[in-house]
């Protein structure tokens, strides 16, 4: 599937002249400001608003290209849309950065001094999201008819800052500045209904309806946010909703005088769309985070109709113009808000609806952990969503008598497989619903989607073996190589040719390269180049002198322990010990890099950050270890700090429990970059693996079978850390208060943790990661090897490309192809 790369005819790329006049057009007469007033958020916006201009034309021709072809359309549904900076990346796909690098630096304007003014949209959390907006670059470079569906949220995950050690969490109030790369679509409104009741009556023929009466409801309003291809004329949507409040209600509050009530009413209405991820540890959170999952369901699924009822009226065509994608389990309420409208508003029959429902339907699971997986307790559901309930009900019942019929006498199946869970509280099991609900099961990783065929959902696999599938998750190659590591791509570029940008198995031309001399050399300078620069913002943010010559050695992802940041911990500790107990000791310098966040309820999450922090302290003011190990936490990991990192890092840590892991992406990005990964079996990094070569990745631990079979033999944390004498001087340290003289019990619980019953058997892989460890310092010691194993890192990449899942998805999932968009009147914009 070949993106489309042409230009408009007769177009050449606007002149210095022309991008210089649009920019003050927009300073002077929309910002009303002059050279003297501005301020650099003015001039970023100046900017913005000038470059939104050149997508505005490509934008209304795709969707009124998808509108007279009639082609059928992919609805990505997520949860997270994490999107970063948008000018950087549509200028990028635009290919005007240079000019307008060159029109601005003319009139004395820095392009990257002012670019830095825009707030990374809070839209999203960690790899969930930053997937899903790489799917979209990908969709739109490939010319396919598609829309991003998620909620225009007010505040993001939280801004994180390190304050003695500890994470505190403050408000991402993102949205507080103009938001230059949205537009309000006051037409697109539509009516979510919460509580109430079901009322049923008989219909004309004696069948049994169900109206949904006494609703509380809430106004679904959209914004639109351009989403360019890269070298072409598709400007893509992501459709956002945000939540109002209706007139009606308010009104009627303000008719009784109470207008208070009015006003808190509306507040606690517009909460719905308010901050990503509202704490669920309370009732009050998880109750939120429901009404969130069907709000963005449903006002999806009624905008999804309304596009479709604009060129067809039967209903029968359905499949074959939609695709709906639901990524992961949040949006699986969208199956019985579909059914409710075919039944309740359409009049279909229960078989007619969920055929087509079925038909319609895909999901991706993006997780093997069982407390992951989201279940909903039906009294929950039966307050807030009372008839979706009762479809969720009959779903289960149709399903059960087919199981039934398929394993007759296996009670215990039937057990196992039913959505309503009767173990403790009664609840809805989310995962099962979007299975059995889906024409098309995918896992993101090949031992993934293995582990859902063979254990996690083994018995929806021997009912319906075809609707499991594969599809290893990928990233944007314009964001985290061409965008994020602009001296790289050039280096790149010149030497191969600039194809890869759009085919990154064109990377493969690189292989040749790994032994030139010369090539090498320019390879490790642009390496030193980016760690330069992330050295100097370490200086800035944290204080923290680090040497560039050091070994970049970085773990940036979400604080879990099944992500075993702790194993990294144990190992710097036993390190350090080493260094001072071996004055001269011949180790490479190494600078340790932590970045990430923990969810505000995780305590224990919380307090690694603290012990990160705590050891960083100790080693980082040890003049023993001072030229020898550094250990930095970067706060406030966002998408634009990562295009900081992964240029500049030399190893990446991947290494979560085997068997944990769905996929992963950062371990892409690092190794996109030319990080070299060290990492157990598990997730993608198997793949990588496997497209690299053994030789050039370092692989430590047991697999997933081991992992399982440790388990299932009764794993003793106790007996390796017996045996371990490194390890019990690093465990005794962080116990006795060495990290925490002030509050020497600080980090007993995490010693308790690992010794008690270690959940993600840190202690039993620990022996084998820092053999595995000093095998990295032996290769480090030697440049050309280490350089030659960078440039084959980045060669073996081409897979890993979300353009290459998508081909995928589109090919075998969604049954769509490539539009060519071409100039139309502006007449019935679809």
């Amino acid at each position: 599937m070949n993106a489309n790369h042409t230009t408009s005819a007769g177009e050449g790329k606007p002149t210095v002249t022309d991008l210089q006049r649009s920019f003050m057009r927009h300073l002077h007469y929309t910002l009303v400001k002059d050279k003297y007033s501005a301020t650099k958020a003015d001039l970023y916006l100046a900017l913005a608003f000038a470059v939104r201009d050149m997508l505005a034309e490509r934008w209304l021709d795709t969707q009124q290209s998808y509108y007279i072809n009639d082609a059928k359309r992919v609805y990505y549904i997520s949860m997270e849309f994490l999107m970063g900076r948008s000018l950087g990346n549509s200028l990028i796909n635009l290919g005007i950065r240079d000019e307008w690098e060159n029109a601005l630096m003319e009139m004395g304007i820095d392009l990257e001094d002012i670019a830095g003014n825009e707030w990374d949209a809070g839209l999203g959390n960690g790899g969930l999201g930053r997937l899903a907006a790489c799917f979209l670059d990908s969709m739109a470079t490939m010319s396919l008819p598609a829309y991003g569906y998620g909620i225009r949220y007010e505040y993001g995950m939280f801004f994180q800052k390190i304050i003695d050690g500890g994470q505190y969490e403050l408000p991402d109030n993102w949205l507080r500045y103009e938001n230059p790369w949205e537009f309000g679509r006051q037409e697109h409104l539509h009516k979510i209904r919460y509580e109430g009741r079901v009322v049923e009556s008989s219909g004309p023929a004696g069948e049994i309806r169900h109206s949904w009466v006494d609703t509380h409801d809430v106004m679904a309003l959209a914004y639109d946010v351009p989403v360019p291809g890269y070298g072409n004329e598709t400007v893509n949507t992501m459709r956002l909703w945000s939540a109002k409040s209706t007139r009606e209600f308010e009104l009627e509050s303000f008719n009784r005088g109470n207008y208070v009530g009015a006003v808190e009413s509306k507040m606690k209405t517009e909460n719905i769309s308010k901050v990503l991820y509202p704490a669920d540890h309370m009732a009050e959170g998880k109750e939120l985070r429901l009404r969130q999952e069907y709000f963005l369901a449903s006002a999806t699924v009624q905008d999804i109709f309304y596009r479709f009822s604009k060129k067809h009226d039967d209903l029968g065509l359905l499949p074959e113009r939609v695709a709906i994608q639901l990524n992961d389990t949040h949006p699986t309420l969208a199956i019985p808000e579909l059914m409710r409208i075919l039944l309740d508003e359409k009049m279909l029959s229960w078989e007619t609806a969920w055929d087509l429902s079925v038909k319609t339907f895909a999901y991706t699971n993006h997780t093997i952990l069982p407390e992951a997986l989201e279940k909903w307790p039906v009294r929950m559901l039966e307050g807030i969503l009372p008839r979706h309930l009762q479809i969720v009900y009959l779903i289960n019942d149709h399903f059960l008598k087919e199981a039934g019929a398929r394993f007759p006498g296996d009670s215990d199946r039937l057990r196992r497989m039913s959505i309503v869970g009767e173990e403790g509280e009664k609840h809805i099991r989310m995962a099962y619903l979007a299975i059995v609900g889906s024409h098309s099961v995918n896992g993101v990783s090949a031992l993934h989607s293995d582990i859902l065929k063979d254990h996690l959902f083994s018995d929806f696999f021997a009912l319906w073996p075809e609707r499991f599938n594969n599809k290893t998750n990928g990233i944007t190659q314009r964001r985290w190589l061409k965008h994020a590591n602009p001296w790289l791509s050039d280096l790149i570029s010149s030497t191969i040719g600039d194809a890869w940008v759009t085919n990154l198995d064109e990377l493969q031309k690189l292989r040749p390269m790994a032994h030139d001399r010369d090539f090498q050399q320019q390879w490790a300078e642009v390496k030193r180049a980016n760690k330069r620069r992330l050295a100097d913002y370490i200086y800035r943010h944290n204080g923290i002198q680090v040497s560039p010559d050091s070994l970049f050695d970085c773990q940036t992802k979400r604080l879990h322990e099944y992500k075993r940041q702790l194993l990294n911990v144990l190992h710097v500790i036993a390190r350090y010990n080493r260094i001072r107990a071996n004055p001269g000791l011949n180790v490479p310098p190494r600078t340790v890099i932590f970045s990430g966040k923990a969810a505000p309820s995780y305590f224990m999450a919380k307090l690694i950050i603290r012990l990160i922090n705590a050891v960083g302290e100790v080693v980082n003011n040890d003049p023993a270890a001072n030229d020898l190990l550094k250990v930095v936490f970067l706060a406030n990991y966002s998408v634009s700090l990562a295009e900081l990192i992964f240029p500049a890092a030399d190893l990446s840590e991947q290494i979560s429990t085997a068997g944990t892991e769905a996929s992963g992406t950062g371990n892409m990005k690092y190794a996109l970059n030319g990080a070299l990964t060290i990492g157990t079996l598990d997730g993608a990094n198997i793949e990588i693996m496997e497209e690299v070569g053994r030789d050039n990745i370092f692989i430590f631990g047991m697999n997933a079978e081991q992992v399982e079979g440790l388990k299932r033999a009764g794993y003793r944390p106790g007996d390796y850390h017996a045996r371990n004498p490194e390890l019990q001087q690093a465990l005794g340290m962080i116990a006795d208060g060495t990290f925490s003289p002030g509050e020497p019990g600080l980090f007993k619980p995490i010693v308790d943790s690992l010794l008690g019953n270690d959940t993600y058997l840190l202690l039993a892989d620990y022996a084998s990661y820092v053999a595995c460890q000093d095998e990295v310092d032996r290769l480090y010691r030697h440049p050309h090897e280490w350089t030659r194993t960078s440039i084959l890192n980045t060669a073996g990449m081409g897979k890993f490309s979300s353009d290459r899942t998508i081909a995928e998805y589109a090919r075998e999932i969604w049954g769509v192809k490539p539009e060519n968009i071409g100039r139309h009147s502006r007449r019935d914009l679809a």
